[in-house]
């Protein structure tokens, strides 16, 4: 594998790193409703941060929105929407059964869908060798989802008599968030004629991406901001913004959304650097990174504190397999 795609593979792998770490500040914000962070995370991740980075790295961005057709635009505008109703429900899925195991699920989901299908969009398929191991490392990493998901079924115990605690439920929400989640890059890989035409205007290939991202977050800031002005009125949360104390909480809620869209940022340039199947195999490997650094925060931070031996024997299989999979991905990279 060239220089280039050695650069980005890491960007990638850090953007996974810090997109596996953007909910860890939530922890400390407990005194606040889940509503109250996720509008400040939804409003720094989905409305600033984007924009800023636009208007700050593509002046004519405006030019160039006008220029594409009209389909393009619709089709991210679109896969927007279904991103945003995804984002909604990682939140809340998160929320109910712990950072490691929503993120496994959450991801290993989205990996999948949102790896396979820019495949079938490329104009000239790759050689079934580089086709067969890409395949093969993307199965490596969904058994090592299974493993990680398992490994959390030790949470689902009964609670006071006959009650349950919420993490079929929750596994649910994970389940549907994966599908929508996955709406992220399909909007970015049917974003392409976009990004050609900003290449075409001069901007740089690692800041092209950006004019999607920017369209793609419309809709995932008014799907999630618009819930969580609809939760806040309904239970009565707004008035926490207002507890002493809880001033740092606002710092913590941005810093979840500038490591949100700083992930996606280094995505979006790792990605056209690793060839054809960057939308793929980058994809894949981001869902991997952040797995993986979701489950270690989540040890670190005592999700797992308590869980029997086969849970954590499961939970380090699961890792290594994602581990092997990046692994198997960058070996597919280098194939002709």
């Amino acid at each position: 594998m060239g220089e280039m795609a050695w650069g980005g593979l890491a960007a990638v792998v850090f953007g996974g790193v810090l997109q596996g770490a953007f909910m860890l500040p939530m922890k400390w914000t407990r005194r606040w409703a889940w509503e109250n962070t996720w509008l400040i995370f939804a409003s720094t991740a989905y409305l600033l941060c984007p924009w800023l980075l636009v208007l700050t790295t593509i002046p004519q961005a405006f030019d160039i929105y006008r220029e594409s057709s009209a389909a393009a635009l619709a089709i991210v505008l679109f896969f927007g929407l279904g991103w945003g109703a995804g984002a909604v429900t990682f939140g809340l899925g998160v929320d109910a059964i712990g950072l490691a195991l929503g993120f496994a699920i959450i991801l290993g989901i989205a990996a999948a869908v949102g790896a396979l299908v820019p495949l079938w969009m490329l104009p000239a398929s790759p050689s079934a060798a580089k086709l067969a191991v890409t395949l093969a490392a993307l199965a490596i990493m969904l058994v090592g989802v299974a493993a990680c998901s398992l490994a959390g079924k030790w949470k689902d115990k009964p609670v006071e008599g006959d009650r349950r605690s919420s993490y079929q439920k929750g596994v649910l929400i994970c389940l549907v968030s994966g599908l929508l989640s996955a709406c992220g890059n399909l909007g970015f890989a049917f974003g392409q004629p976009i990004i050609d035409r900003a290449q075409a205007s001069g901007v740089p290939p690692y800041l092209a991406s950006n004019i999607v991202w920017a369209l793609l977050t419309i809709a995932l800031f008014l799907c999630n901001a618009g819930y969580a002005l609809l939760l806040l009125r309904r239970n009565g949360t707004a008035k926490r913004f207002r507890l002493s104390g809880t001033g740092k909480y606002f710092a913590f809620g941005c810093l979840m959304g500038v490591m949100w869209m700083g992930g996606y940022m280094f995505y979006g340039a790792g990605a056209r650097r690793l060839g054809e199947l960057g939308p793929s195999l980058g994809w894949v490997i981001l869902m991997s990174g952040m797995v993986m650094t979701a489950n270690v925060l989540g040890v670190l931070t005592g999700e797992w504190a308590g869980a029997p031996r086969w849970a954590t024997r499961k939970l380090v299989w699961g890792i290594a397999l994602l581990l092997a999979a990046i692994v198997v991905l960058g070996y597919a990279n280098s194939l002709a």
